[in-house]
């Protein structure tokens, strides 16, 4: 559980930079579920680098929509 919980918190991390990429934006959408997804998935095998990287996917990823209207 712990390195798919990394695995997850990496791949969460290179999805929230192509979700900065113009027109693109849309793909926090797919992120923040997949993060969310992986932050349990860390949780339950305690990987804290998995759960840094997936809570800073999450808190990008609301953040990315809210400053591009995604969010209202």
């Amino acid at each position: 559980m712990k390195t798919v919980g990394l695995i997850l918190g990496v791949l969460a991390a290179l999805g929230m930079l192509l979700g900065f990429i113009p027109l693109l934006g849309w793909f926090n959408w797919i992120n923040i579920p997949f993060a969310i997804i992986g932050l349990i998935i860390s949780a339950i095998g305690k990987s804290n680098e998995g759960m840094v990287l997936c809570g800073i996917a999450v808190l990008v990823g609301i953040i990315r929509l809210v400053l591009g209207g995604g969010i209202l």
